[in-house]
């Protein structure tokens, strides 16, 4: 019976483990998430103010 109380101990161990890593992971996603969303918007609100803008405003150089 002790060995199947220390089969039982070392799961119950291995389950706690891999609960907290799930977790973790799920912050890690959820902020990965939030920044991509962020950077969407951003990259919304770029691309109207580069729209908005006339030909005009884009003066190249002789270079370019």
């Amino acid at each position: 019976m002790d060995k199947m109380k220390e089969r039982l101990m070392e799961l119950e161990i291995r389950y706690t483990h891999q609960a907290q890593l799930i977790e973790e992971l799920n912050e890690v996603l959820t902020d990965a998430c939030a920044r991509i969303a962020r950077l969407e918007q951003e990259n919304r609100t770029l691309r109207e103010q580069l729209g908005q803008m006339a030909p005009d405003d884009f003066t190249l150089s002789p270079d370019e």
